[in-house]
């Protein structure tokens, strides 16, 4: 006999991740035009301390601070976890929001995919056997591809922040962007860069509507344009985001039903350590708060033997993680 209370649960979970997955894109759009315009419990690191000199001041971590990781998958299939700890996921995409529970203050901090880090290496019981330094959008590659590959991202991201706690996370894979790509009924975007002999109908100066792969290409494709840097694949997606939520938020207005189809075409792609009830508390908190913006890393970007590297700069780093989780002692 077909148990309707665990549809109903399914059902229900799937309508709040896709909430979440709004709530997410809402934010990214909401805070990256903050930031153009300023322009021109799991984690197993341990802190520094719970104070810290900075600047000749004595600092102590902030109370009721709670931060969530949001992590964009390079891989073109359902998530599916492996039996070693060793994949080929990649975290092309890692957003931190940091929550201030007393200010009621929300900021982001966007890390660059191409950050040398210092990664765990996991050994056959999946405990840290090693630690090598990469690009930190490896730090997934060493897990199962689910949990514990995004615990492992997280305490990538807590050693950039020198030793401050990552509390949550929620992992998408890219080709989720495609399937509310197609659900939205494509999104339109004036062509950015050249794509000429990778996708030659993305010419640049023309507007396009993006369907599926389409979509994925545009998004994602950085090797092989005149300008193969994340920072110009990072202007592709702040302008498909702003694209994609407008269409988003105009089928759920339109359509009574959208969320709950779309959410049943997404659950599979996403994984988190939050239950329904605690993504929807999170959801509550970026309502109400005031957004600060979005804080980026300072630094040098080289190329490295074969990829990419970007260096954040010390004094930057410490600054950012300073004024979000520190607060002076008087």
């Amino acid at each position: 006999m077909r148990d309707e209370n665990n549809d109903k649960g399914k059902v229900y979970r799937a309508v709040a991740l896709v909430l979440l997955f709004v709530f997410l894109v809402s934010a990214a759009l909401l805070l990256l035009k903050m930031w153009e315009k300023r322009q021109g419990s799991f984690v197993i690191s341990d802190s520094e301390g719970t104070s810290v000199e900075y600047n000749g001041k004595k600092y102590e971590l902030k109370e009721d601070i709670e931060s969530f990781l949001v992590i964009g998958l390079d891989k073109y299939e359902d998530q599916t976890t492996v039996d070693s700890y060793n994949n080929d996921q990649q975290s092309d995409f890692l957003m931190l929001f940091v929550f201030d529970d007393v200010a009621k203050t929300c900021t982001a901090i966007h890390i660059n995919r191409d950050s040398m880090a210092k990664i765990n290496v996991l050994g056959v019981a999946g405990n840290t056997i090693d630690t090598v330094t990469k690009q930190i959008a490896l730090s997934h590659t060493y897990g199962n591809g689910g949990n514990i590959s995004c615990i492992n991202t997280a305490d990538a991201v807590s050693d950039l922040l020198l030793g401050v706690k990552v509390d949550h996370y929620i992992s998408f894979t890219l080709d989720s962007v495609a399937i509310l790509n197609d659900l939205v009924g494509g999104v339109e975007v004036t062509v950015l860069d050249d794509f000429t002999g990778i996708d030659d109908t993305l010419i640049k100066g023309e507007t396009v509507t993006l369907h599926g792969d389409h979509a994925l290409h545009y998004v994602r494709t950085r090797y092989g344009l005149e300008d193969s840097s994340n920072n110009a694949r990072m202007e592709r997606q702040q302008q498909y985001i702003n694209a994609l939520y407008a269409k988003t938020k105009e089928c759920i207005e339109n359509d009574d039903e959208f969320a709950i189809k779309a959410s049943l075409e997404m659950s599979d792609y996403i994984i988190s350590d939050r239950s329904v009830s605690q993504l929807q508390e999170l959801s509550t908190k970026f309502t109400e708060y005031d957004f600060k913006g979005i804080s980026s890393f300072e630094g040098e970007t080289r190329r490295g033997e074969k990829f990419m590297e970007f260096y954040p700069d010390e004094d930057s780093v410490r600054e950012i993680v300073m004024s979000l989780f520190y607060t002076p002692v008087e």
